[in-house]
C-alpha cells in the first residue's frame, strides 16, 4: 500500500508560496508559507498535517490494540503537538506530544492504559518519528 501526498512551492523561502495536495483529493491545493510554518499566517504546514496523521494513526492503533482485549471504546480523542526547532543551522522536530481522551465504559482502566502505550510504541506514524513522543491520557471508564 502506498498513498501519496503531493507539494508545489514557488519562490523564496521567506516570500514564496506553495500548495500541498493528497491523492485521495481531500486535500487540494491547500495553502502553505513561510508565515503560516514559522508565524501565525493563514495556510497549513508539514507539523500540524504530521500532527493529524499521528493523532489519527494513534487512535486507529489504540482502537485495535484495545479490540485485542475485547474493548470497544465509544470514542477515542487524540490530539499531536508536534514542536519544531532552530538547532545549529536548520529545524528539527524536537518532539511529539500527544494527548488523548478514551472514552470505554465498563471497561479495566488499567487495559487501557497498557493498550495506550501499546499503540504509541506500535502505531506507524510514531516509528516514523525520530524524536521523543510522550503521551498524556484520560481514561473514562
Amino acid at each position: 500500500m502506498t498513498r501519496i501526498g503531493s507539494a508545489v512551492w514557488n519562490g523564496g523561502l521567506v516570500d514564496g508560496k506553495g500548495v500541498v495536495s493528497t491523492e485521495s483529493g481531500v486535500l487540494t491545493g491547500i495553502p502553505y508559507s513561510f508565515t503560516s510554518r514559522f508565524e501565525h499566517g493563514t495556510g497549513t504546514n508539514p507539523e500540524e498535517l504530521l500532527g493529524a496523521a499521528h493523532a489519527g494513526c494513534f487512535s486507529m492503533a489504540l482502537s485495535a490494540v484495545l479490540g485485542e482485549s475485547q474493548i470497544k471504546a465509544d470514542s477515542i480523542e487524540t490530539s499531536a503537538a508536534v514542536t519544531v526547532e532552530k538547532i545549529g543551522d536548520g529545524f528539527s522536530i524536537t518532539s511529539v506530544a500527544l494527548k488523548t481522551t478514551v472514552s470505554a465504559p465498563g471497561a479495566d482502566k488499567d487495559k487501557v492504559e497498557a493498550a495506550i502505550q501499546g499503540a504509541k510504541a506500535g502505531c506507524p506514524v510514531s516509528k516514523l518519528f525520530n524524536t521523543t513522543i510522550t503521551i498524556e491520557s484520560t481514561v473514562n471508564v
